[in-house]
């Protein structure tokens, strides 16, 4: 026997084919659970620019150059579990001296496609138990992405990031994190569409 899906259950599957997330695909139900969800998320927001204030001050000291939040907190769809991720802009010609600066100071995760012609060096490190990801990418591509985020900074609204940030959760709680880990970046592809923004592998809280 088939059931009718209840009246106030989300499409998850139509959305995520969609690969945007609207108030219009929302009963009314669903959203003011979406809405709660997202306050409370928001009630981290004090304790995490604390710590990214901190974190960037070390990459400051570290590197000489200043970093900018290029994760989910952000853009405002973080979820309790979410970790830091910084970037900077670096000059291609000195990875290796960069390699050796934070050698003793971070984990190297490895190097990353950023676009289909470059990339970019990928280090994590800790502050205040909260873990936080340093990229640097090249110098053209940091001025890209900060113009992406100020775009999303100035044009994505507050609803869109609580309709986001809900199925993202529910992607998680779900267990369908193949599906999660690709909503994790329908925003920057819907933004800056020419990067190639790979999740970093085994990092599935952001």
């Amino acid at each position: 026997m088939t059931h009718a899906p209840h009246p106030a259950a989300l499409d998850l599957d139509t959305i995520t084919a969609k690969g945007w997330a609207e108030r219009s695909d929302f009963p009314d139900a669903e959203y003011g659970r979406a809405v709660f969800f997202y306050a409370a998320m928001r009630a981290h927001d004090d304790r995490l620019h604390a710590v990214r204030a901190k974190a960037a001050d070390l990459v400051r000291e570290w590197t000489g150059h200043e970093s900018r939040d290029v994760g989910s907190f952000g853009i405002g769809v973080n979820l309790e579990a979410s970790d830091l991720d910084l970037g900077i802009g670096f000059p291609v010609a000195e990875r290796e001296r960069l390699m050796s600066v934070l050698a003793d100071r971070t984990t190297f995760l490895g190097e990353r496609y950023t676009s289909f012609s470059t990339t970019r060096l990928v280090f994590s490190f800790t502050v205040d138990g909260v873990e936080t990801d340093l990229s640097a990418l090249t110098v053209e591509d940091f001025e890209i992405a900060c113009r992406m985020l100020d775009q999303i900074g100035g044009t994505m609204t507050e609803e869109e990031r609580i309709c986001h940030t809900w199925v993202k959760h529910l992607l998680r709680a779900a267990g369908r994190l193949d599906e999660y880990a690709a909503w994790k970046l329908v925003t920057y592809r819907r933004f800056c569409p020419e990067f190639n923004w790979v999740p970093i592998p085994e990092k599935a809280d952001a």
